[in-house]
């Protein structure tokens, strides 16, 4: 179960959460949608409604890192895994998120700021971004719930920090976008940029990135690296390298952003300008042969492509 202390700094920031391990939490973007202001980054980058997207958890408290720039309260993780006696059922979760999203949107409906059209169609949200804190692959039914996410007719984006790399090759279900976030160009800024558990973990990442590109045409998978100034922004050829190992469509280059719990491991100054950023992936695609097709100055992110992929970016509709 969730720790008490946990769960009510993170109702605090509006997280809902639900079951044993699982949580929503409407994003910032998916609200300025609904009131028509602007969305979300994946959404201009590969066609998915802000408005439609839930961003969940089945891992709420269990993750084998503890990233510095992790917004979550890392020093409340329960642990590595979700023990098999607490596993919360992929049927459970998916009905627990659109129950908490919705509770979560109660106040929009009437409100006069916001579309309505878009507050209706966001109470059946269509896509899960399966990424809001902890490690989705710490749950032991990960693909279960990929498959019936996908049976209802849902987009998944699966996000992993790589740790289990097993995990990710035994999914029978892929998701519809596979990232694996890269955090740091060698081992040794790996540990004090995430500050693993696992003593192996670098070989590990390893493990899951060369996984990564044998998924290459099953599924489409995607490098994030989230950039720290101070802390892990340095040897762009390395991230070349790494890039490369795991063959992924997309590279998206994204800042870190000063916000929840991060604010009490880091500073403000750690965060990269969008300039920085696009600066730093111009420098990384050189090395690895791939370059910028599209960016969103003020989410500071930018996406990086194979330069030899024929064709546009296939989009969701």
């Amino acid at each position: 179960m969730v720790k008490e202390q946990l769960r009510k700094a993170l109702e605090k920031q509006n997280y809902a959460v639900f079951g044993r391990h699982s949580a929503v939490k409407i994003c910032a973007w998916t609200k300025k949608a609904l009131r028509d202001e602007d969305f979300c980054y994946k959404q201009k980058f590969y066609g998915i409604r802000s408005h439609l997207c839930c961003q969940m958890t089945p891992a709420l408290d269990y993750c084998p890192n503890s990233c510095r720039f992790c917004w979550r309260a890392i020093e409340l993780t329960s642990g590595a895994e979700i023990p098999e006696s607490e596993v919360d059922e992929p049927e459970d979760i998916l009905s627990g998120s659109i129950a908490a999203q919705r509770k979560l949107l109660s106040g929009f409906p009437g409100n006069p700021k916001a579309n309505q059209k878009k507050v209706k169609e966001a109470m059946e949200p269509m896509h899960f971004a399966i990424s809001l804190a902890g490690e989705p692959a710490s749950y032991p039914k990960l693909d279960a719930l990929i498959e019936l996410l996908h049976k209802n007719g849902k987009t998944t984006f699966l996000v992993t920090n790589g740790q289990f790399p097993e995990k990710i090759s035994s999914l029978k279900h892929l998701p519809t976008q596979l990232y694996i976030s890269l955090t740091a160009p060698d081992e040794e800024t790996y540990r004090r940029t995430a500050v693993p558990t696992f003593k192996d973990a670098w070989q590990r990442l390893n493990s899951s990135l060369e996984i990564m590109a044998g998924l290459a045409g099953k599924t489409r998978t995607t490098i994030r690296m989230t950039l720290v100034k101070g802390l892990n922004m340095h040897s762009p050829e390395k991230y070349a390298e790494l890039i490369k190992k795991a063959n992924p469509l997309f590279v998206e280059a994204k800042a870190y952003m000063y916000v929840g719990f991060s604010r009490e491991r880091l500073k403000m100054e750690n965060m990269p300008s969008h300039a920085e950023v696009r600066e730093f992936a111009e420098k990384t695609g050189k090395h690895c042969g791939y370059h910028i097709v599209d960016e969103k100055q003020n989410s500071r992110v930018v996406l990086l492509m194979q330069k030899d992929f024929p064709g546009r970016i296939m989009k969701f509709g």
